[in-house]
């Protein structure tokens, strides 16, 4: 698999930069792509975050920009160092298991309800999620290139549709954002288990199918689990 470490920020051409002021949505913008560099691990955990160039690479003022930081410090992404400025958030094993445990948490929750309420448009919707997913880990673990960002959201967009009966948007919302939290150690790191988390998915998807509530909870806490120790693995 192609290491996340890799990767490095590139800047937006200059028309775009203006498009982006005539449309108003500039810091809309800027905020995605700054938090997304951040999950992806193109923003490393440490780095100080230096204003004057940032402003170059994502097109926005300073007072927009310090708006940003703000608004991703408060989700923990990144730290204020009040008179010296900002820089992504530290990578810890203990925030680590903090964050794991938080999103089993809210998923285990989630799912317990989508499992009882669901109906067939939502078996539909994961069992989509799910085709997609299969395809681009096929493709990741027979060594062909896949985009890291693309298999990722498929992960995503497969956890979210089975928990997406629970009824609950706040406990959506809330799952979202733990979750780019603790992808941001899978980026970071470069974890992809193989045919292991496959096969942990393909579980879920059957126990879901069938409505097995428990053992879909004791897959998921051995996926989340096993992702621990993988990134630890790592040197952490």
């Amino acid at each position: 698999m192609q290491d996340v470490r890799d990767f490095a920020v590139s800047s937006i051409p200059a028309e775009m930069i203006e498009d982006e002021a005539v449309s108003g949505s500039s810091g809309d913008q800027a905020y995605r792509r700054i938090r997304t560099d951040i999950v992806f691990g193109r923003l490393r955990p440490g780095q100080r975050l230096i204003l004057d160039r940032m402003k170059l690479t994502y097109g926005i003022s300073i007072t927009t920009l310090r708006e940003i930081l703000s608004r991703l410090a408060a989700e923990r992404l990144v730290t204020a160092e009040g008179q010296r400025g900002f820089q992504v958030a530290e990578c810890s094993a203990d925030d680590l298991r903090e964050v794991a445990a938080l999103r089993l948490l809210l998923e285990s929750s989630a799912l317990k309800s989508s499992f009882a309420a669901g109906d067939v448009e939502w078996e539909a919707r994961f069992v989509a999620a799910h085709h997609k997913l299969a395809h681009i880990e096929q493709r990741l673990v027979s060594g062909q290139d896949s985009p890291l960002e693309q298999w990722k959201r498929y992960d995503f967009e497969f956890h979210n549709a089975l928990v997406s009966a629970c009824g609950s948007k706040a406990l959506l919302d809330l799952h979202a954002g733990v979750y780019d939290r603790y992808l941001r150690y899978q980026m970071v790191f470069g974890v992809f288990r193989g045919d292991i988390a496959a096969h942990e998915h393909r579980e879920l998807l059957e126990a879901a199918l069938a409505r097995q509530a428990e053992s879909a909870l004791a897959i998921l806490q051995r996926h989340v689990n096993a992702c621990i120790e993988a990134v630890l693995s790592k040197g952490l």
